[in-house]
């Protein structure tokens, strides 16, 4: 999950703006009517249809924070924007393996509750102590969106189902070190690799 946005511009930085209409959030919009494109698409059991449009929009999840660096394009609006992008992104494809994949994904029911609660608790623990989104975009979540992807190509082939029960314990891992940054950051911040970073960022602001 790459964001490419802050609310308030560190010290020095003269390329975060205000603009909406960048290259970079054109393709977390396309990722955002996509995602419900993609419940339509599987309500109607396109399987390798509902396969190929998303792995289309995983890829300008990748796109986007390359983008936004390269061309100068990082916006307040930014960072928020790719993370309802991604959260739509994951919800449609919850629903569509719920629909097309009803009776494997049964089969991970307490480790899928497990990672939707993860996810559920750490945006609640961000609304409640920032009255807002939590953008932090790690490692780990680029991590964990390149393990599901993997893992989405091969319970769709057929191939093996064991990528998703990984998955799905990277994703909590993954909700938990977001859960950990919103306790020890003091006030909202985008775009934190991980916890260890977050904690840095503590210590050079009380210097």
């Amino acid at each position: 999950m790459t964001g490419h946005g802050t609310d308030v511009p560190p010290p020095g930085s003269h390329d975060i703006s205000d603009r909406v209409w960048t290259v970079p959030n054109v393709l977390c919009f396309m990722r955002l009517g996509g995602a419900f494109v993609l419940l339509f698409i599987a309500w109607g059991g396109y399987n390798e249809l509902f396969l190929w449009l998303f792995l289309f929009l995983a890829m300008t999840d990748w796109f986007d924070g390359k983008l936004a660096i390269l061309l100068n394009q990082r916006t307040i609006i930014g960072a928020r924007l790719d993370s309802w992008a991604d959260a739509s992104l994951f919800a449609s494809l919850l629903f569509g393996l719920l629909t097309m994949y009803r009776d494997i994904l049964l089969q991970e029911l307490p480790l899928l509750t497990l990672t939707v609660g993860s996810y559920v608790f750490s945006t609640a623990a961000g609304f409640w102590k920032y009255g807002r989104w939590p953008s932090y975009h790690t490692r780990a979540a680029k991590t964990s969106w390149l393990i599901s992807t993997l893992a989405v190509i091969a319970l769709f082939l057929d191939y093996a189902i064991w990528p998703l029960s990984a998955a799905l314990v990277v994703i909590t891992l993954t909700n938990i070190e977001a859960i950990s940054i919103t306790i020890v950051s003091p006030r909202w911040r985008a775009n934190v690799p991980s916890i260890y970073h977050a904690l840095k960022l503590n210590r050079e602001e009380s210097n």
